[in-house]
């Protein structure tokens, strides 16, 4: 079960409220990540190396109009 405290927001989800974002929550087994400004919407689960692999290949690439 996934509690309200193991919820972590981004540290990249801007000023203010820092509301404009994605929140994980990270299990043994899976990650789950949901919208922080509708936070009792429905989630998005992933298999724990599933989720590592797809932010590795995140880190692996630059922004559009980055280098």
């Amino acid at each position: 079960m996934i509690t309200p405290g193991t919820w972590q927001r981004s540290s990249y989800s801007g000023g203010g409220e820092g509301n404009a974002c994605v929140e994980i929550a990270h299990r043994p087994t899976h990650t789950a990540i949901r919208d922080s400004k509708a936070p009792a919407r429905a989630t998005l689960t992933f298999p724990a190396g599933a989720f590592a692999a797809f932010v590795d290949a995140l880190k692996g690439h630059s922004a559009p109009g980055r280098r």
